[in-house]
């Protein structure tokens, strides 16, 4: 028998029971210092990832349930831009739609004194498209002509309207009118990027 065994055999038994419990601390650290901790971050970390996990899962769950709705919200955005660009001519169609305000202020009984088209104002994606307009009817022939414009499928706008020169002729009001009619059109990516060429530098 091992001499170091016999000594601890031979000593009394409170030091027996001592050096046993001794023993079972330093095994018991060494269970946890190089056993029970790192399983314990190991196990932290995977709660971690886990918790992420079920996040993505959640968020990508909710996206899938909401998919029907932001497809139905997209195929909206499509009409509702399909439908602005029917409001907004391109350059080719502006001479025609020039062309109807005219026809529409001869309809409704009004001579035109001047219709004369100012230079194009550039914005960011589009271009107003203002024009001067005089002309000389009576009352009643000037509403039907706002009116008859404001029916318009493209966008008109009239503004700095005045009048002048009011007197009655055969118990009807006659009167001149000035006003700037302003369209707009949609730029093209060509144009959009000239113009972006152009600008001044700030």
């Amino acid at each position: 028998m091992d001499p170091n065994v016999e000594k601890v055999l031979k000593l009394p038994t409170k030091q027996k029971i001592l050096i046993l419990v001794l023993f079972s601390i330093v095994e018991a650290a060494a269970l946890i210092w190089f056993l029970y901790i790192p399983k314990h971050n190991e196990h932290k970390v995977l709660n971690a990832e886990l918790t992420k996990l079920q996040g993505e899962i959640s968020e990508k769950t909710r996206i899938a349930n909401n998919l029907p709705k932001i497809q139905m919200e997209y195929e909206q955005l499509n009409r509702e831009l399909a439908q602005a660009l029917t409001e907004l001519p391109n350059s080719k169609e502006i001479p025609t739609l020039l062309t109807s305000i005219t026809t529409l202020g001869k309809n409704a009984g009004l001579d035109f004194l001047t219709f004369r088209p100012k230079p194009e104002v550039v914005k960011d994606f589009y271009a107003d498209v203002p024009v001067d307009i005089i002309v000389s009817g009576s009352y009643f022939s000037v509403a039907n002509f706002f009116a008859a414009v404001a029916n318009l499928p493209r966008i008109v706008n009239i503004t700095n309207v005045a009048f002048s020169d009011i007197k009655s002729v055969n118990n009807r009001m006659m009167t001149k009118v000035t006003c700037l009619a302003t369209t707009f059109r949609f730029l093209d990516k060509k144009e959009i990027k000239d113009d972006k060429k152009t600008a001044p530098k700030k």
